[in-house]
């Protein structure tokens, strides 16, 4: 598949009485109350969307039919899950060893990557998709370029060239494109990188459980979550590529943080001596109710409440030491063994279905848009880390966040989450890396080290040897980047 290829052959436009067929058992006929006012593109449209849509399914999570869950209940019974520490304790190989044998993977080509990239940047006041956004603190690289830039650094390094599946969104989608083909794919090679489109839920009215039109002809649609990356994989022949070329392996991380350790040997080795299925790595909560998912063991099994849907009594659970009970923050970096994944497809109801009560503006039935004041629609989604449960010799990954979690999600000013935090964590984990370079310097410079140049303290201490700017040039005192 090559990078413009990017998403799935349409459907093919059908006729008023098959969509009319296809809607009257499930009483949505309403959607076609406007057909003979559309011209043959608009019709197209519409019967394509409606084709798309698991109407059945959708009855079952309008009539609530679906498992619901009693998060509180089961947050009361959770406990940890057999985790690895950012300091290799916990289990019963050694960092060297995990190291080692993540390299091997990556050496035989058996990694895969795929970034989640379809959100825009409206909350950083950034009206582009959020992987355009500037977060380098000296060369204002993008995200989207950190992240090429490190699987670039590991091609090199390991001798393959590491895919990268990025899927978009409606939102995202043609922008994301148009940017990565006007910027030579950001140094990657076309076919390495493929972008592909996540699928979609329609909105329900939250009274009457009907679908809403956004438009005469078209629906009133979202995306359906990060849950849908696996399905989007499979209907983009995605995952038929990665077993075709020999990948084993799948890394699974989001667009919004910059330090994430992508293709990190050590994380990838873990999970390949624990044998694990699914792998995800997390940081400690810096306090009980940071808007992180919870991962826990439940029963045995491991899975993730996510920040919403936990009950505040719960995330302030402590165990007898004062220290949180539940204390591991999910990040969003997953393993996936590919096995695991194909196992996965053929259950179609693994992943259970969240809710989200939202204003969504709709035309009423005289054609008119309604744009409501408060929540009026139902809207459906589903999250990857749902998969956990279904996964054999699960295990979690304790990372240092100073290393590897910095998200941009808000704008500059906020408490949290800011480009600014984010730049600043870039410069001090590179200023420390320098440091133990032996080079001097200031806390008040700006210092950025592309993975290019060196993908981590030891590496870096080496180049500069060989530069002779760890002997020669002992402090640094302006702002500098490192390419």
């Amino acid at each position: 598949m090559s990078a413009a290829q990017s998403s799935a052959q349409s459907q093919p436009t059908l006729s008023f009485d098959e969509l009319k067929s296809r809607l009257e058992p499930f009483e949505q006929t309403h959607l076609l109350r406007f057909w003979d006012s559309l011209d043959s593109d608009q019709q197209s449209r519409l019967s394509e969307q409606i084709a798309q849509v698991d109407f059945a399914r959708l009855k079952t999570l309008i009539e609530g039919k679906d498992k619901s869950v009693d998060f509180g209940e089961l947050a009361a019974r959770a406990t940890m899950p057999q985790a690895v520490a950012s300091d290799g304790s916990g289990c019963d190989w050694t960092l060297y060893d995990a190291q080692k044998r993540g390299e091997e993977a990556l050496r035989a080509g058996e990694i895969a990557t795929v970034l989640v990239a379809g959100g825009q940047g409206t909350r950083l006041g950034f009206d582009q998709p959020k992987g355009m956004f500037p977060v380098g603190p000296v060369s204002e690289r993008t995200l989207f370029q950190f992240f090429a830039d490190r699987l670039i650094a590991a091609g090199e390094k390991y001798g393959v060239d590491v895919p990268l599946y990025l899927m978009t969104s409606e939102a995202t989608h043609a922008e994301t494109r148009r940017y990565f083909e006007e910027n030579n794919y950001l140094g990657l090679k076309p076919e390495q990188v493929t972008i592909f489109q996540q699928g979609t839920m329609p909105a329900v009215d939250a009274e009457t459980g009907q679908v809403l039109l956004a438009e005469k002809g078209s629906l009133a649609l979202s995306p359906d979550g990060h849950g849908g990356t696996l399905r989007a994989l499979s209907r983009n022949g995605c995952m038929e590529e990665m077993r075709k070329n020999g990948r084993k392996h799948l890394f699974y991380f989001q667009v919004d943080n910059p330090l994430v350790g992508l293709c990190d040997p050590v994380f990838i080795g873990h999970h390949l001596l624990a044998s694990s299925e699914m792998t995800t790595q997390v940081i400690r909560k810096r306090y009980p109710t940071e808007k992180v998912g919870n991962v826990v063991e439940i029963d045995g099994q491991t899975q993730i409440i996510e920040y919403s849907d936990l009950p505040d009594s719960a995330a302030e659970m402590t165990n007898a030491d004062g220290s949180l009970k539940l204390w591991a923050g999910n990040i969003a970096v997953h393993l996936f063994d590919l096995d695991f994944l194909e196992r996965m497809l053929e259950q179609d109801t693994s992943l259970p279905i969240h809710r989200a009560n939202k204003k969504v503006a709709h035309v009423d039935a005289d054609g008119q848009l309604v744009t409501p004041d408060s929540p009026n629609a139902t809207k459906f989604e589903q999250f990857i880390f749902d998969l956990l449960p279904n996964a054999k010799n699960t295990i979690v990954c304790e990372a240092n966040p100073a290393e590897a979690f910095a998200p941009v999600k808000n704008a500059n000013g906020a408490a949290t989450d800011t480009p600014e935090l984010a730049q600043q964590a870039i410069c001090d984990l590179h200023r420390g890396w320098l440091r133990s370079c032996g080079v001097t310097v200031d806390d008040s410079v700006k210092v950025e080290i592309n993975p290019r140049f060196a993908m981590d303290q030891d590496e870096l201490c080496e180049k500069l040897r060989q530069s002779g700017d760890s002997d020669g040039e002992q402090s640094i005192s302006s702002d500098r980047y490192f390419s």
